[in-house]
């Protein structure tokens, strides 16, 4: 392991759960981004695989949640969540980046809450 990737194995350990949280809403957001970058570039292989990172990132904010002890919240996350990823999967299919836009603009509201309780 290089002094690079030690290091950023190291700060990712030591974040609290909330920037952790934001962490992942900001690589889910640049996903969709360049996936709508490489959708007008008419570069489909590159749109799906951004489309999938940001699908996957999702997928994992939706199984982390604590549906227990997040009780109502952590139910309308996941249907925020569950929503995000059959837009995406649309927009995907559709080759639509208002589609990805919309997800974007719900994700950065969302991003938007969690910077604000988590600094």
């Amino acid at each position: 392991m290089n002094g690079v990737s030690a290091y950023q194995e190291a700060s990712i350990g030591t974040e609290s759960k909330g920037r952790l949280i934001v962490m992942l809403y900001d690589g889910a957001i640049k996903f969709m981004r360049l996936a709508i970058h490489e959708m007008e570039a008419n570069n489909d292989e590159a749109k799906g695989r951004y489309i999938n990172r940001a699908q996957d990132i999702i997928n994992e904010l939706n199984t982390v949640l604590d549906m227990e002890a997040g009780g109502e919240i952590s139910a309308n996350l996941r249907k925020l969540y569950l929503f995000m990823n059959s837009h995406l999967s649309q927009a995907n299919i559709k080759r639509d980046p208002e589609m990805i836009r919309e997800v974007i603009t719900l994700m950065d509201e969302l991003n938007k809450g969690w910077r604000a309780i988590s600094s």
